[in-house]
């Protein structure tokens, strides 16, 4: 399998405080199973799609100062994970943990950018990322929601090498980073709808069959739709906060309205 572009997203995990809540919450909603926990590695445990891997959640590390927050992050892909720490630094990002090795599967490193939006990077090794893609259960999508697009787009695009395009219509600022593979990331303000102590982030979208349904089975199962479900020229999504208050979207590929903006 070849290496996908530079700065294409590679993988997504999230920290519980209850795990096994976690797992009955997503199973439910986006039709999840789970692998075993690994000790070795923190009780790491991996979810997977029809036998593919999608995902992972673990449970807070001993010893960890306050009260963690939950929230997904996004890994990534990179060939070398400390050529790009040193282009997170140089580009006024913060790196949060440097690179390290995890076991064979690969290299991690978790940084933020200047307007604090928290991300991954990821450099596979026997661990090659997503298995599942486009599918429901799976990873689609993804935006940067950022409070200062002047310094997430420059951030960005100098630390992956992303081309990007914005939205042509004046009335709406979203910003459409690309590799040579082609669209791998979006990105949006906050504006006043946010309130004030929702920090910047980066907003994971799964794919599923019915935006409707996955966010009734999230209700039902504790978590609550914050926007949506709404129509798009993309499909039809929900943004969704889990019960431990991780935020993730729903997107309904299929189910499409509209004509899709012109980008410049």
């Amino acid at each position: 399998m070849a290496s996908p572009p530079e700065g294409t997203p590679i993988w997504a995990d999230a920290m519980y405080r209850d795990v096994e809540g976690a797992k009955t919450f997503y199973g439910d909603v986006l039709g999840w199973t789970f692998g075993e926990s690994s000790s070795e590695y923190g009780n790491y445990t991996q979810a997977y799609k029809n036998g593919k891997a999608v995902a992972a959640v673990v449970p807070p590390m001993p010893g960890q100062q306050g009260e963690p927050k939950s929230a997904w992050c996004l890994y990534f892909a990179s060939p070398d994970a400390a050529a790009t720490a040193a282009k997170i630094k140089s580009a006024g990002g913060t790196v949060l943990m440097e690179p390290m090795q995890v076991g064979d599967f690969g290299t991690m490193c978790l940084a933020t950018d200047p307007a604090g939006v928290a991300f991954g990077v990821w450099q596979a090794g026997s661990h090659e990322g997503f298995e599942l893609r486009g599918e429901p259960g799976g990873y689609a999508w993804a935006e940067v929601f950022t409070r200062e697009p002047a310094k997430s787009d420059a951030f960005f695009t100098a630390v992956f090498g992303y081309g990007s395009k914005k939205v042509k219509d004046g009335q709406m600022d979203f910003r459409v980073f690309e590799t040579a593979s082609g669209p791998v990331l979006g990105r949006m303000v906050m504006g006043s709808e946010f309130p004030p102590e929702v920090p910047s982030y980066v907003q994971i979208f799964f794919a599923v069959d019915n935006c409707d349904k996955a966010v009734e089975a999230a209700q039902r199962a504790g978590g609550r739709a914050v926007f949506g479900p709404q129509d798009s020229p993309f499909g039809r999504f929900a943004a969704i906060l889990d019960p431990e208050g991780a935020a993730f979207a729903v997107l309904d590929m299929k189910t499409t309205v509209g004509e899709m903006p012109e980008m410049e």
